[in-house]
């Protein structure tokens, strides 16, 4: 796979005068249930990792490969989260860009600027500019968007084991079909996004347990 552009932006980059800045992205903001997860990575500019993608065009185990590499190859990088009542309380963008700060501020050089995936950093409390598709596109948020992907997924498969009725290891969250039937027999649980919960027609008349809010 050639990758070379995401190296090719992110050089672009540097010869701007940014020597110093970090790639932000986040996994989490669809899902019904769990935290919204952020990672901010700063690479050192000679690095070049084989294979390095958008974490959506890359399989599990390329990932969880990828996730090794740049976490002991990166010259920083911050992975943080923010939770289900934050996202409750602040609605999915805030949290996210809340997940987002934490991820940066946890740098180490602080960075001169936070390339942020997609067109909104207006949350973003240090020097920012967005880059749509940046996770396709820059090679510091492709990382970031690895290391997030990777975390999320490790949190997902610990909550399964805590509530085994939902599938979390196998959907993450999302709001798969068989996601949706086991909110239809069960109910929701802590992890689940109330207000996420409420645009959606789960309730029938075989429902063991209405969804609240509905």
């Amino acid at each position: 796979m050639d990758n070379s552009i995401l190296y090719d932006t992110d050089r672009a980059l540097r010869e701007e005068g940014f020597v110093l800045f970090c790639g932000v992205d986040e996994a989490g903001r669809g899902p019904l249930a769990g935290p919204v997860c952020a990672a901010a990575v700063i690479l050192p500019p000679e690095l070049r990792i084989p294979g390095l993608n958008d974490s959506k065009k890359l399989s599990e185990a390329k990932r969880e490969a990828l996730y090794g590499v740049i976490t002991c190859e990166a010259l920083a990088y911050g992975i943080a989260f923010a939770t289900v009542a934050e996202i409750e309380a602040l609605n999915i963008l805030g949290a996210t860009f809340l997940a987002m700060n934490r991820a940066v501020a946890r740098l180490t050089p602080e960075p001169a600027l936070a390339l942020v995936d997609g067109n909104q950093c207006k949350g973003i409390d240090f020097s920012c500019r967005t880059m749509i598709h940046g996770d396709s596109l820059s090679a510091s948020i492709a990382a970031a968007s690895i290391l997030a992907k990777v975390t999320r997924d490790r949190v997902m498969r610990q909550l399964a084991e805590q509530y085994p009725q939902y599938g979390f290891d196998r959907h993450k969250g999302y709001g798969t079909a068989a996601h949706c039937a086991a909110l239809r027999e069960f109910g929701p649980c802590p992890e689940h996004r109330e207000k996420f919960l409420c645009k959606l027609k789960l309730n029938d008349t075989n429902s063991k347990t209405s969804l609240r809010g509905n």
